[in-house]
């Protein structure tokens, strides 16, 4: 496959280089996150604000338990915006270091997998920021009540609550708490949105075929279900749903990309030995 075989050595500098070069790619995009970290910080926060609004609470807040957790989720904020704006370095460094194990004609796909790779991770924090935040806040939020006591009747008037002293049910949100539980959903999508191309990548090594994915595919659609359970914090079943559904459909779009590079690698081998035969000579990978 590749030019020349690489020793393990030379494997495990190859990854390190390449891991250098993502370190410093998220460094560096961390800091210049850093310094738009209000505009970061007041954009995630829309979801919530809209959702509070939505169910009637009055002036939407966000309570810090002590001095230190506005700078600890200022640096969350700025990290999360790091490993967004850094994606395609990342994923082009990590497609780099696949790329000794891939066939000379496939190795042009290295720069086309890194920027879809970065399209598809900002997609999935994309998809979670506007469809996956609006439902799910709005969802639980609207379980917040005002006047609880004001409940009087129930089962259409045979049973009836009567309650002296109202009360309200509202939510006390800490900053740190939301924020870590947004940039847990944000990652989660992110990576979500990658197995096409990762499966394919298995593919393309050899590591997978189509038909053992299509043999897999019964099994994957309860794991689906299980991996949006762990990756989603707390039970949020509406962002389980909201996560599986994405990864059924990603993993069959899996199936049918690898079916197609198949396809289209033995038609270049068939081509490869059909012209090779026809000159006598044995085809170069």
């Amino acid at each position: 496959m590749a030019d020349k075989l690489m020793t393990f050595g030379e494997h495990l500098g190859e990854l390190r280089t390449r891991l250098l070069h993502c370190v410093y790619a998220l460094l560096g995009c961390t800091i210049v996150a850093y310094y738009f970290s209000d505009f970061l910080f007041v954009l995630l926060a829309q979801p919530l604000i809209r959702a509070w609004s939505d169910a009637g609470l009055g002036q939407p807040r966000l309570h810090f338990a002590n001095p230190i957790e506005p700078f600890f989720t200022y640096m969350k904020i700025a990290l999360i915006g790091g490993v967004f704006f850094a994606s395609p370095i990342i994923f082009y460094q990590l497609w780099k270091f696949v790329a000794p194990g891939l066939y000379k004609h496939e190795k042009k796909y290295v720069v086309p997998f890194s920027f879809v790779s970065g399209l598809l991770f900002i997609g999935g924090g994309s998809f979670g920021y506007f469809v996956v935040f609006p439902l799910a806040f709005r969802f639980f939020l609207g379980f917040a009540r005002t006047n609880m006591g004001a409940m009087e009747k129930l089962l259409g008037g045979a049973v009836k609550v009567s309650v002296q002293q109202k009360f309200d049910l509202t939510p006390v949100l800490m900053m740190g708490e939301y924020f870590s539980l947004v940039w847990k959903l944000l990652l989660a999508f992110g990576l979500v949105f990658e197995l096409p191309l990762l499966l394919l990548a298995f593919s393309l090594i050899g590591v997978v075929s189509y038909k053992t994915l299509w043999r897999f595919n019964r099994y994957f659609i309860i794991i689906a279900f299980v991996l949006a359970a762990l990756l989603t914090p707390g039970p949020d079943v509406i962002s389980q749903v909201l996560m599986a559904v994405p990864l059924i459909v990603f993993y069959n779009l899996s199936i049918l990309l690898s079916f197609l590079f198949f396809r289209r690698r033995e038609r270049r081998k068939a081509a490869a030995e059909a012209a090779a035969a026809a000159e006598g000579e044995t085809p170069e990978k």
